[in-house]
């Protein structure tokens, strides 16, 4: 047996493959059906302020605008919180008590004002770490660039201040400068970053004139931006690095280990293939391992990374030179 062990966020994992937040980790049931499969780590389904927000919205469209007073308004916010709060909470104590391998609760918080308070009650109640999943859409056209990213940091400072657990962050690759913005992150104190998180997408259902989700599951396709971003960034960064999107096999696994990742996250693919495919992937890489003679993940962690690469301007290209130089070549 080779050596599948790992360390993300300076928590001991069993192997490099970590179930990401879903509704797979949402449940009692769900989070031991993924130990059971062989996850190396568990994040909790996020709890989401913006569905707290919504729920108040509902309840307040019940009560009668004369009766909408600011009391009211206060009493009812605290107990959807506190409810859903005291869920959440009491998912991480069951998890720690039936499971072995590291639970991770995840945060997916619309205003910067909440993080700190639900941070704190989630590693009260026994998280091994926090992940914070945050992307602010960069739609309000009043706030700069600089601005949008400055709030990434103030709640990364206001977190890692608060709590003694690990904090890592799940970020998008919607910024101007990211390969600097990753860096700069990095260096705050965080213990680990997820390359990248996975959005909402509209689509139009021209029939009935609606908006609906689309490519809700990752596609293996989607694997080669993290990529190129674990393989540029590995070398540099000051924190650990996990891979997101795209991961849906052994292969997958392999190439971002090579391209430096400490670890990886897997979602879509077991939605379609189920928790225990978690073994077929790790079984994958051992072979693969056997093949080429790596004994543990170190043997080969980076190994195709930009710093070791013999080529680093490769990972920078961004046209086309030879597959569309010309109608000829496709014919």
């Amino acid at each position: 047996m080779k050596d599948l062990s790992t360390k993300f966020m300076g928590l001991s994992l069993k192997n490099p493959i970590i179930a990401g937040s879903s509704g797979l980790s949402s449940s009692l049931a769900g989070i031991k059906k993924l130990e059971e499969g062989g996850a190396g780590a568990i994040v909790l389904k996020s709890i989401f302020e913006e569905e707290i927000f919504y729920e108040m919205d509902d309840l307040m469209k019940n009560v009668p605008e004369t009766s909408r007073y600011m009391e009211r308004f206060d009493y009812h916010d605290l107990v959807l919180k506190g409810e859903n709060l005291a869920k959440y909470t009491t998912l991480i104590k069951e998890a720690k008590q039936a499971v072995k391998i590291p639970i991770v609760a995840s945060i997916n918080c619309s205003y910067t004002y909440e993080w700190t308070d639900y941070a704190k009650r989630l590693e009260s109640a026994g998280a091994d770490a926090l992940e914070l999943n945050m992307f602010f859409l960069p739609t309000d056209q009043k706030r700069s660039a600089e601005e949008v990213e400055r709030a990434y940091f103030m709640v990364v400072e206001k977190i890692v201040a608060t709590v003694s657990i690990p904090v890592s962050l799940k970020i998008s690759y919607y910024f101007t400068c990211l390969g600097q913005t990753i860096q700069k992150l990095s260096r705050q104190g965080i213990a680990g970053l997820v390359l990248f998180n996975r959005f909402y997408s509209p689509d139009f259902d021209i029939e009935n004139l609606k908006v609906t989700p689309t490519n809700i599951l990752s596609s293996p396709s989607d694997l080669t931006m993290s990529l190129r971003w674990m393989a540029m960034m590995s070398q540099k960064v000051e924190c650990d690095l996990a891979a997101s999107t795209g991961v849906h096999d052994g292969a997958a696994v392999i190439k971002q280990l090579l391209a430096g990742a400490q670890a990886v996250q897997v979602v879509s693919t077991l939605y379609k293939n189920g928790p225990t495919y978690i073994q077929t992937m790790l079984n994958e890489l051992q072979e693969w391992m056997t093949r080429h003679g790596y004994e543990k993940l170190q043997d080969f962690r980076g190994k195709m990374s930009q710093d070791k690469s013999v080529d680093p301007a490769i990972y920078e290209r961004v046209q086309f030179m030879k597959y569309f130089s010309g109608q000829k070549d496709i014919l």
